[in-house]
């Protein structure tokens, strides 16, 4: 089925032509149509399916004819996903008139209160933070707004924006489209769905707890000292062209970039803590091929599209399946390939088996040949954690795919056993 059978006025496919899409993604066949008509939504897909698309085009399209005010409103709960949004957004807008614009906290507002005050916007992608701030200082007028998109829902009510939508919808015009697009829909949105829809049809093509077809997945039982060690075995002997890893903690995070550089790989780091620059540029960093690894919190398991990412590592296991699953799926997007990989100390085992039960299946034990699990951990030098990470060449890579995991030079591995509350505004 091609675009050109749902609807889509031809500025608009153009700009689908232009951006290198041919055919559209199950949810786009599905959701497009509906949103052309007017209807409320709730959207839930399989991460990394064309959620974003499946929205933003028809929306395009029903902007074309009217009033040059800001008439559609997309929320997202973090800065990297609304940059991202905005950025197709534009892309798929390129042959027609229609004036996209971004708004997001980590930035100064002055020339986000100039775009909106003296330029206009017809679609604004920003994050309630920021978007409060801005209305409250009178710089955002919604009298005129339409269409309204709530994407990752769930997120941004995890991580604390609930009040802020809240305000937000008392603030926007009764009548007007509402849509909820995430990869998960837990009991905690009924509520806010519950003030923002009226009547919404829903597309559910999957459920939350199967990831993409195309991620092989593997966990790998090692003790804690020795994650560090393991992972840059890991680096070293596989077929790791571009991988995330995941940590816990902020702070973890900046430890193991900095271990990780010591060690002759190519690193950035992305959290909370860091500017907006600096994120920024490490995922421009991670696009282009200049850094092999970006050391993340859960900061970067939803939003985040980057290309031919082979490869996912846990280095901290998820405190939740739901973030496992928003994890893993930053590889594998739409219909590629990828590996999942999940480093489990013993006292990570009660959440790895919460997430098994959760995927309704067990995941593979995998043990790497001749990696010594007995061993003490490296030593970190001496001052390490005043240490400033150096620039090194990406380490070259040896194929080592799982399932079968850690293969090297023809040995297959062993199988063992089959079996911040605090809201910040973004």
């Amino acid at each position: 089925m091609p675009f050109s059978s749902l609807g889509l006025p031809p500025p608009i496919l153009r700009g689908i032509r232009s951006a290198g899409y041919a055919t559209p993604t199950p949810i786009q066949q599905r959701a497009i149509p509906i949103i052309l008509e007017g209807h409320d939504l709730i959207g839930a897909a399989q991460t990394g399916t064309g959620k974003t698309a499946a929205f933003v085009l028809p929306i395009l399209a029903r902007l074309l004819d009217g009033p040059p005010f800001l008439r559609a409103l997309i929320l997202t709960p973090t800065r990297e996903l609304a940059a991202q949004v905005e950025t197709n957004a534009r892309d798929y807008a390129r042959h027609t008139r229609l004036r996209v614009g971004v708004a997001y906290g980590g930035v100064p507002i002055g020339p986000q209160e100039r775009m909106l005050r003296h330029e206009g916007v017809d679609l604004l992608v920003a994050t309630p933070g920021r978007l409060l701030d801005l209305h409250g200082r009178q710089s955002v007028s919604f009298e005129d707004v339409q269409i309204l998109v709530l994407d990752e829902a769930d997120r941004m009510v995890d991580m604390g924006f609930a009040p802020d939508l809240q305000r937000i919808l008392r603030l926007l015009p009764k009548k007007r489209q509402t849509m909820m697009f995430s990869a998960t829909m837990p009991p905690e949105l009924n509520k806010v769905a519950k003030e923002a829809m009226h009547d919404p049809q829903r597309v559910d093509l999957a459920p939350p707890s199967r990831p993409a077809a195309g991620i092989t997945q593997a966990i790998y039982p090692v003790p804690r000292h020795l994650k560090t060690d393991l992972l840059d075995e890991l680096l070293n002997r596989g077929d790791i062209s571009s991988v995330i890893v995941f940590t816990r903690t902020k702070h973890g995070a900046d430890r193991l970039a900095r271990q990780l550089s010591r060690r002759g790989h190519s690193v950035a780091a992305l959290h909370g803590n860091r500017t907006q620059g600096q994120r920024e540029r490490a995922l421009s960093d991670l696009r282009r091929g200049r850094v092999q690894c970006l050391v993340a919190t859960d900061i970067a398991s939803r939003g985040i599209d980057v290309k031919d990412i082979s490869h996912i590592v846990n280095f901290d296991v998820p405190h939740t399946p739901e973030d496992y699953v928003h994890r893993i799926g930053r590889t594998g997007r739409v219909d590629a390939t990828g590996d999942a990989f999940t480093l489990m100390s013993p006292e990570e085992q009660k959440d790895t088996l919460a997430i098994e039960r959760f995927l309704g299946r067990t995941i593979p034990r995998v043990l790497l040949p001749d990696f010594d699990y007995h061993k003490r951990a490296t030593p970190e030098p001496r001052g390490a954690h005043d240490e400033r990470p150096r620039r090194s060449e990406p380490a070259r890579m040896v194929v080592a795919r799982t399932p079968p995991a850690g293969i090297e030079h023809g040995r297959r591995p062993r199988i063992v056993g089959a079996n911040d509350r605090r809201r910040r505004r973004m």
